[in-house]
């Protein structure tokens, strides 16, 4: 997993744009995922993915976002991938605490379990050997994919 550089590839990459949320949380949540396939700065393809839990967190669903956007790749892709989020949980867990959590067998600083564990564990699986930028973006900020998977998302987690 490439977490020391943070520069976006400007060749052949694919963009995801993952978020996630619950109202009220805990509650039903919803998750929702944008990737594109960009060559130079062209976008060849597109794919939109969502989903909802019955009884979740804001954190659950947000990692759960980057998760099903990972598996949705093929594990040997050899495009760099940007995966962007408005998520410090998930964007500083992943580029921060993660090796950390590891060293300790799951733990915090403070000797308290690691929340969520289990994803963040699939997540560090599906990341392992992949070339992957992990970019934060402030929400609500007028990037336009970031607002398509917030929309995405709470349309997910609406009860039908």
């Amino acid at each position: 997993m490439n977490t020391s550089t943070q520069i976006r590839p400007s060749g052949r990459h694919i963009l995801i744009h993952t978020d996630g949320g619950c109202s009220p949380n805990p509650g039903k949540g919803g998750w929702a995922v944008v990737l594109r396939r960009i060559e130079g700065s062209t976008e060849i393809r597109v794919k939109r993915l969502r989903g909802s839990e019955l009884e979740t967190t804001n954190n659950r669903m947000e990692l759960t976002a980057a998760i099903r956007a990972l598996e949705f790749l093929k594990a040997d892709e050899p495009d760099p991938i940007v995966l962007v989020s408005d998520s410090r949980y998930l964007i500083d867990g992943i580029r921060v605490y993660l090796p950390g959590w590891k060293e300790r067998g799951w733990r915090k600083s403070d000797k308290k379990p690691v929340e969520n564990t289990d994803l963040w564990q699939a997540l560090d699986a599906l990341a392992e050997g992949r070339d992957i930028v992990w970019e934060w973006v402030r929400g609500h900020s007028g990037d336009p994919y970031n607002d398509e998977v917030d929309r995405l998302a709470t349309m997910a987690a609406i009860p039908a």
